[in-house]
């Protein structure tokens, strides 16, 4: 009840921002009607995708840790090359408002967002004090820094002529002290005369005259940013983190305290974290009202699952983390983007992301993000597989991903939704179907077999294939004849998952 409480709170103040920023929407709908129909967008006919470069498509990668434009010892440019020969086309970017510390953050030992002493480069300059926790001068939030925007736009550029999506996380929770106490908006960092508070105020509209800061930076990365076609915009990475409501939990078994602690509790953002979130978007849509490009809004929900109660006005992305398939489930009638944002918390072994990516895509999802550690500086072509913090991530694990991507590229994506109707019983494995009225259906099937599955199948010819996920090889083929009604077929052997493409070839 308090938490349902707390979003009703949040829901005039969330009506009254939709008031604010409506006429600027309109202005920008118009403005893509009439020309920046290059900018990737929701798919005007299946806004569960995306459309870019006149293309219907999904979102798939393993990357780096956020770090590529502010660390200066990430090659980038190898590090985009890499991923693209992967057949991947997402990458987040963390814009350098949050920093992590070198092997203090959450365990990652070699880590793209901790950048050692001398190799951090931020939007803002350096000043002529000396004094920065984390090596060097401390910044001047009141001037920019062209080399990190010359970085920044290098990056940009480099992402669209390969064929990469940008997602640029603009703030994250700080999560405790650690990070805090190298962030440039720390008074101790600056010469600005910010005021000295709780590190779980920043982002709100509670903070002083940081806020005044973090409009500008908004404000300048977007700016900087409108050029390319390639960009969505995240309001915050895990704003649950710092300001946390209570809210659900996956496993209801279990006794408190466990019960309702991370990783089993369900958190949203409270009142002000909503409504400073709220104030992002709208720096973001005003600054873009009068220029060329109109970038999608992302909004990280939660960790896990969740029915959406209400989102912020603008967004079309809904983030989620360490997701499972309700996720898209529960949410699919939103008519928005439904993302897996971020995994790789899970230990090292490949095939726990692997059935994560084909489940919640094979739901209906709209993007699959794996934060992949074999990524680290001087390793920017995903060799580095030493443990490395709390996560997995390696060369096999994005070969094996391929598989998916070629699978999703050979759907008609504009056609296809989740299906729960067309598999009426599956023998010991879970599925996940999506499928077209034109009669492609497209099946996972995760766990061992061979699997009897029966289908409810219009009646027509088809053509079934099935693929062996982990080394993407067609395993068996057949055409079916049939008259309608059930249906069953058995599907070869298979170890952690295989997946069925179906086709209809005549009425």
């Amino acid at each position: 009840m308090p938490a349902i409480r707390s979003f009703l709170k949040v829901a005039s103040s969330l009506a009254f921002a939709a008031c604010v920023i409506a006429t600027a929407q309109a202005h920008a709908q118009a403005h893509t009607q009439d020309g920046d129909a290059s900018a990737v967008r929701l798919d005007p006919n299946n806004s569960h995708y995306f459309l870019y470069q006149g293309k219907t498509i999904a979102f798939i990668s393993s990357g780096e840790h956020y770090g590529a434009v502010m660390n200066l010892d990430v090659d980038y440019s190898r590090y985009l090359q890499t991923i693209e020969a992967a057949g991947f086309n997402y990458t987040r970017l963390f814009g350098g408002s949050y920093i992590e510390v070198p092997g203090k953050s959450f365990g990652i030992q070699r880590n793209d967002l901790a950048p050692a002493p001398g190799r951090l480069l931020t939007p803002w300059a350096r000043s002529t004090t000396p004094g920065y926790a984390g090596g060097g001068n401390k910044f001047d939030l009141d001037q920019w820094d062209p080399e990190y925007f010359k970085r920044f736009r290098g990056f940009l550029a480099e992402a669209q002529k390969r064929g990469i999506i940008v997602e640029i996380s603009l703030f994250s929770a700080q999560y405790n002290p650690v990070q805090w106490n190298v962030s440039p908006f720390n008074p101790a960092n600056n010469i600005n005369s910010v005021a000295d508070l709780d590190w779980k105020l920043v982002n709100t509209v509670e903070n002083g005259k940081i806020l005044t800061y973090q409009e500008s930076y908004t404000r300048k990365l977007a700016h900087e940013a409108n050029a390319f076609p390639n960009v969505i915009f995240e309001i915050q990475n895990e704003p649950w983190s710092d300001r946390p409501v209570l809210t659900d939990v996956v496993n209801p078994f279990l006794f408190p305290p466990a019960r309702n602690q991370y990783p089993n509790s369900i958190d949203l953002p409270d009142e002000k974290a909503m409504a400073w979130q709220t104030r992002v978007a709208q720096w973001i849509t005003s600054e873009e009202a009068s220029l060329p490009n109109r970038h999608l809004i992302a909004q990280n929900y939660c960790n896990f699952r969740l029915p959406v109660r209400q989102l912020i006005p603008g967004v079309s992305v809904v983030n989620f983390h360490y997701a499972y398939p309700e996720a898209v489930t529960v949410n699919y009638g939103l008519g928005k983007a439904l993302s897996y944002d971020e995994t790789g918390f899970l230990g090292r072994d490949d095939e726990s992301y692997i059935r994560q990516a084909w489940n919640f895509m094979l739901s209906g999802g709209s993007v699959f993000n794996g934060l992949d550690y074999s990524f680290s500086p001087g390793h920017e072509d995903g060799s580095d597989t030493a443990p490395n913090g709390p996560g997995g991530g390696s060369p096999e694990l994005r070969r094996r991903l391929h598989f998916l991507i070629t699978f999703m590229q050979s759907l008609p994506l504009a056609e296809m939704a989740p299906d729960t109707r067309t598999v009426k019983q599956a023998e010991g494995v879970f599925t996940r179907v999506l499928s077209s009225s034109t009669g492609v259906y497209a099946i996972y099937l995760d766990g061992n077999g061979p699997s009897d599955i029966i289908l409810d199948l219009p009646s027509g010819t088809y053509m079934a294939t099935w693929t062996d996920i982990h080394s993407g090889q067609v395993v068996a083929t057949s055409r079916i004849k049939h008259n309608g009604g059930e249906k069953t077929l058995s599907s070869p052997e298979f170890h952690d998952g295989i997946a069925l493409l179906l086709s209809r070839t005549t009425q």
